[in-house]
């Protein structure tokens, strides 16, 4: 338990590196594209151009 209490100010850096390996994966895995195309979708339907 003494190791979570002296590297507490080192996890933040532990999520931002989970989260860049989690954004590079689904940039190689394309969901980009699949998620963009949700997002406009979305957009469109509720601002009623679509």
């Amino acid at each position: 338990m003494r190791f979570w209490k002296s590297n507490r100010q080192y996890a933040w850096l532990a999520g931002v590196l989970i989260g860049i390996l989690c954004l590079g994966m689904g940039a190689v895995g394309d969901q980009f594209s699949v998620i963009w195309k949700k997002a406009v979708m979305i957009c469109m339907e509720c601002i009623g151009i679509g």
